[in-house]
């Protein structure tokens, strides 16, 4: 049986155990302090997201008009919290930044294309995620969205052409 999904950002930190509650807490306030203007938060995919809303960018992600397009994830997982930026995957320069900004702090990096994964508070360079987060305008990012998604339409009509001939 599918566990019920939680209806609020309060109903999804309510449900953490004290230690994790806490740390989301404070990285959702870093998150609050830098988001820029346009953003909203809310529960997306069953954790707390922050997303650009459909007023803002009435396509919709993924094409979808009735799905806000999502820019963070904040959530706590079986073994680890994450923080999923998605504005990495739209803008290589941003992760780029991202990575020597982190580098700098010496701490250790766990990071894939977009999901910063830490165990505990203290994993996280949380000056570092507020600035790479304050770089980042909704107008911004449904932008680049909007070019990076239009890219790959472009690309998989050039890949389909190239395979009609």
């Amino acid at each position: 049986m599918a566990s019920k999904q939680p209806g609020s950002v309060k109903e999804y930190l309510d449900g953490l155990p004290d230690d994790r509650r806490k740390a989301l807490q404070v990285v959702r306030k870093t998150i609050k302090a830098n988001l820029g203007k346009g953003f909203k938060e809310g529960i997306m995919y069953g954790t707390i997201g922050y997303f650009v809303p459909l007023t803002l960018y009435p396509a919709g992600y993924g094409g979808n008009p009735d799905q806000p397009l999502p820019f963070l994830g904040l959530a706590s997982n079986k073994n680890n919290m994450v923080l999923t930026m998605m504005h990495f995957y739209a803008d290589s320069a941003q992760d780029t930044w991202f990575r020597k900004e982190w580098a700098k702090t010496g701490k250790k990096l766990d990071l894939g294309k977009g999901c910063l994964r830490f165990k505990k508070l203290e994993d996280l360079a949380l000056d570092v995620v507020g600035k790479g987060i304050a770089r980042v305008s909704a107008e911004d990012f449904a932008n680049k969205y909007d070019a990076v998604r239009n890219g790959m339409k472009s690309n998989r009509k050039a890949k389909k052409k190239s395979k009609e001939k």
